[in-house]
């Protein structure tokens, strides 16, 4: 399936007229995967070509993040979400779901396996989000002994990658210093960094924190949720700064506030990269704030892109 070829389409707008058909279909339909777009269309460097060999004797090879002009930056962030979105088959999941579900449960039981041919066509990509983290290679050269052992193609990742598909998307959306954004292979990294840049710190960050409802959610923000611990503001993760945490973000891509709803694109979500519509409220004198509808997995920090 094609999105588009002409040169200069305006490949959200494109895209996203699909989020809507996509929401509309049952949770459990998949549209056939999207071909990549051409440089020409979407000049994106594929998260494959960060990596190199076949699932098991996978390596990553070092690569730069290219910096972007700050007036891109935001539309190139929907743009590769989408575009990686649809490579995925344009799958849909629950507010509520999250990288957790691509984990054993409390039974040691296993989740979400995908089909061998389904993991292969996918693996070196998965790999490619990995590429951008500090920690990518020994994930990728670890992911290896999975691959050759006794479930083959269809071994899940010895790690949830939810947190590495975001690095990934805000490298290749041009934000290629550290210093605007960590990326890391944990979502609670780069939380930290957005909110010490809404205590003053952190002042060349590209995202800066607030509370849900406390300012206006604009495509190419994160809206992230926590379950170990569970923070319902961000006063909540400032006594734990630094600390690790069980958390998940995703990528605004539409905003809906006349059906008060947001559309939202994370990675590892029911082991793919998928698209969420959360219902959203508006108190009296508050902004729309997206909510997962799950009271374990509540929104506490809307990401908010500076730029």
């Amino acid at each position: 399936m094609r999105l588009g070829q002409r040169k200069g389409q305006n490949i959200a707008s494109l895209a996203l007229a699909l989020v809507t058909m996509t929401a509309a279909a049952p949770a459990t339909a998949q549209q056939p995967a999207a071909d990549l777009f051409p440089a020409a269309v979407l000049d994106v460097v594929p998260p494959s070509a960060r990596v190199r060999g076949v699932p098991g004797t996978m390596s990553v090879q070092p690569r730069d993040c290219r910096p972007q002009p700050v007036s891109a930056i935001r539309r190139r962030i929907v743009d590769v979400a989408v575009q990686e979105w649809g490579f995925f088959g344009f799958r849909t999941a629950a507010p509520a779901d999250d990288g957790a579900n691509d984990a054993p449960d409390d039974g040691g039981r296993r989740r979400l396996r995908l089909p061998p041919a389904e993991a292969a066509r996918v693996a070196a990509s998965i790999a490619g989000y990995w590429a951008v983290t500090a920690e990518g290679s020994w994930i990728v050269a670890r992911q290896n002994g999975r691959w050759n052992g006794p479930d083959g193609l269809a071994a899940r990742w010895n790690a949830p990658w939810s947190a590495a598909f975001i690095s990934w998307v805000m490298c290749e959306a041009g934000l290629s210093a550290t210093a605007q954004f960590q990326r890391a292979v944990a979502h609670h990294t780069y939380i930290d960094q957005a909110l010490r840049h809404r205590d003053g710190v952190a002042s060349q960050a590209a995202f800066i924190a607030y509370d849900a409802g406390e300012s206006a959610i604009e495509p190419g923000d994160l809206l992230c949720s926590s379950r170990r611990p569970v923070y319902r503001t961000l006063a909540d993760r400032r006594r734990q700064l630094g600390v690790g945490a069980r958390s998940h973000c995703d990528i605004v891509v539409k905003v809906d506030e006349g059906g008060q709803r947001v559309f939202a694109i994370g990675g590892n979500v029911r082991g793919v990269v998928s698209l969420k519509e959360l219902p959203a409220v508006r108190q009296p004198g508050k902004a729309l704030a997206a909510h997962t509808g799950n009271d374990e997995r509540p929104i506490f920090a809307h990401l908010k892109l500076r730029y």
